[in-house]
């Protein structure tokens, strides 16, 4: 997961993930599961979370063309190193079961 500090990109919370994945498995609930799921680990209201979810992507991992993604989490405070390894603990999980991407990839 990549993070990105306040220079960067905008004043908002924001999660951007680009995949592989077809557009048709990135349904409504999959977009506002993961907004509630921003707003809580930032502890900031779910109002100023912004999701972006990219589907359909040319996109190759560790030489093969299987599901795979690339994440942007932006915000103003409350990103560091340790704080990406508590956000990607619980948002990977999640896109592995709604949207079959292996936590790995």
């Amino acid at each position: 997961m990549t993070a990105c500090a306040h220079s960067q990109a905008t004043t908002m919370p924001m999660l951007e993930i680009a995949t592989n994945v077809p557009k048709e498995k990135v349904t409504p609930d999959v977009l506002t599961t993961l907004s509630k799921m921003v707003a809580e680990m930032l502890g900031k209201s779910e109002s100023y979370c912004m999701v972006r979810v990219v589907p359909d992507q040319l996109m190759t991992f560790g030489g093969t063309t299987e599901p795979c993604a690339v994440t942007l989490f932006c915000s103003l405070g409350k990103i560091g190193v340790e704080e990406n390894k508590t956000y990607a603990a619980k948002l990977f999980p999640y896109l592995e079961k709604t949207l079959g991407i292996p936590t790995d990839r």
